[in-house]
């Protein structure tokens, strides 16, 4: 009877801490992690590149709930992977990255062997919220729990575990497991204390942030017991879709700031207070949170800003528990009317033509209810992270807050769609942001995934060229060719079509393309006006 290798037992160990899926691309540094992976009921996803690979585990960590795992090789593998990480680490997103290293006799000689690095788990520690390194067979059942205590205890993010080439095919052996980290429960008094700053508040406003968006019902419960608006931040949008307490418009914009500073009570759940949400015109200032209590799950992220009242905790706990310290009688404190003089302040704000993206959106959602909208940085995603209610908690994100790394879109839709099969997914890309990542369509493909990868194609990085001449820097390098999509689209087998900036013509396109199940590609072409970023 052959003994079970390391390789083996890794993948094993994923199958037991509850991973589904993985997304790699195989190399000779990683033939030995392979080995399991066939029989053991995991599915792999082969991106085009390892960028790739660790955008598609966002995507599916961020629908799922759940780690997304890539597998990727040795020195480019890894380097090529960092970007992803450091996406998740902005948006604390649990993503494992596995990747082999040369064999341990060779590691920081500097020979030239075939993809080496001065130091690999150094340079994924700077990136990596732990990076662990299998020196020998035993250690494998420790790494994997400290690799995955992340992401069940404080704020979840990149984690990742590398092991040397003559470790992953060694005989595995029993180790000393690492015991699990204990989320610490919500503190009484600091409950207490909070119920009853807000019970005396006559006027509260709450924050949402990306920490809440699976606490929807109970922040709705206590937002309408306490009569209080709603400010979702980009990664919350989708919570309480057409309430009246809705506010699903950015903190940065002056409407949203004077509703939060007019408030006496502010309570904030589950966000990082973080500049790319409440001053992402770099004012160098926030609005001021009167009386402001936080809860997050990080303690470390807590000790970052000011603030009344500090509880570590879930959002969806800590709003259920305030919501039971409350006094049985809601409040009224004219919540929704101040919900609405936002919303009606914040949309005129934006100015016209952020709001004909947002009335895009708007058709987008309408004709594709429930749908998840995966964005790049690109002209109406960043319209949408300023004002845009999105029907399905959790259904609307992009990488144009926190690290802002181009080329997210097109391989976070696929991890999405993988995640959430029963979902259809629309992905919004520019025409440069596409160019980082197009050949990932071929994995939708391969994979049969309801996708619509729609292009915003303006020709041009004009965000950038507007930021130039602003500054009388004369423009160089804003504007890329970009492909001629149609032909792009049947070289990879799939439905194209092209639509103007039409609100209904692009619902039809999308509404079309939705009932084939399979990738299409829609393709908005922007004529008449300068280009921008994408």
């Amino acid at each position: 009877m052959s003994k079970t290798t390391v390789g083996e037992a890794l993948v094993a160990g994923l199958k037991a801490r509850g991973v589904t899926c993985v997304f790699g691309i195989p190399g000779v540094h990683t033939v030995e992690l392979y080995r399991g992976l066939a029989e053991s009921g995991i599915r792999h996803i082969t991106p085009r590149h390892e960028q790739g690979a660790g955008f598609m585990a966002d995507g599916y960590a961020r629908v799922s709930g759940q780690p997304g795992v890539a597998f990727v090789i040795t020195g480019p593998g890894l380097t090529n992977t960092l970007t992803p990480m450091a996406q998740a680490r902005a948006d604390s997103v649990p993503v494992l990255v596995v990747s082999g290293v040369n064999a341990t006799g060779t590691l920081g000689k500097g020979r030239g062997h075939l993809h080496e690095l001065p130091d690999q788990h150094a340079l994924a520690k700077t990136v990596a919220l732990t990076s662990e390194h299998v020196a020998r067979p035993e250690d494998l059942d420790a790494a994997l729990d400290r690799a995955f205590a992340p992401f069940t205890a404080g704020r979840p993010g990149p984690a990742h575990i590398q092991i040397p080439l003559d470790v992953a095919g060694a005989s595995a052996r029993d180790g000393t497991p690492h015991p699990a980290t204990a989320r610490l429960p919500l503190d009484p008094d600091q409950i207490s204390k909070a119920a009853n700053r807000l019970s005396t508040a006559d006027k509260v406003v709450i924050l949402a942030g990306g920490g809440a968006k699976r606490a929807g019902a109970e922040l709705q419960a206590l937002a309408e017991h306490l009569d209080a608006p709603v400010v979702q931040t980009v990664n919350a949008r989708g919570l309480m879709h057409g309430h009246a307490l809705t506010v699903p418009a950015s903190p940065s914009l002056q409407a949203v700031r004077t509703l939060i500073e007019d408030a006496d009570c502010v309570l904030a759940l589950g966000t990082e207070l973080g500049p790319t949400d409440y001053d992402m015109y770099a004012t160098g200032s926030m609005a001021r949170m009167p009386e402001l209590i936080r809860v997050d799950i990080c303690a470390g992220q807590l000790a970052r800003h000011a603030a009344e009242i500090t509880m570590t905790g879930r959002a969806d706990e800590a709003a259920a528990a305030l919501l039971d310290a409350l006094p049985a009688l809601p409040k009224q404190s004219e919540g929704a009317a101040r919900a609405k003089h936002a919303r009606t302040a914040a949309l005129e704000e934006i100015g016209p033509q952020y709001r004909a993206q947002v009335e895009v959106l708007n058709a987008m959602r309408d004709a594709v209810p429930g749908a998840l909208m995966v964005g790049d940085s690109t002209q109406p995603v960043y319209a949408g992270n300023l004002y845009y209610d999105h029907d399905r908690p959790g259904g609307w994100f992009n990488a144009a807050t926190g690290y802002g790394a181009l080329g997210y879109g097109i391989p976070a839709a696929i991890g999405a769609s993988v995640a959430d099969p029963s979902a259809q997914v629309i992905c919004i890309a520019g025409d440069g942001g596409a160019q980082f990542s197009l050949p990932e369509i071929m994995a939708a493909v391969d994979e049969t995934l309801p996708i619509t990868f729609v292009i915003w194609n303006n020709r041009g990085y004009g965000e950038i060229a507007s930021s130039m001449e602003a500054v009388d820097v004369p423009v160089v390098g804003c504007d890329p060719t970009p492909p001629e999509f149609g032909p792009a689209a049947a070289s990879f087998g799939i439905p194209y079509t092209r639509v103007p900036m039409d609100p209904q013509a692009i619902a039809a396109a999308l509404q079309e393309a939705s009932r084939r199940g399979t990738p299409s590609l829609v393709e908005i072409e922007i004529t008449g006006s300068s280009p921008v970023q994408e």
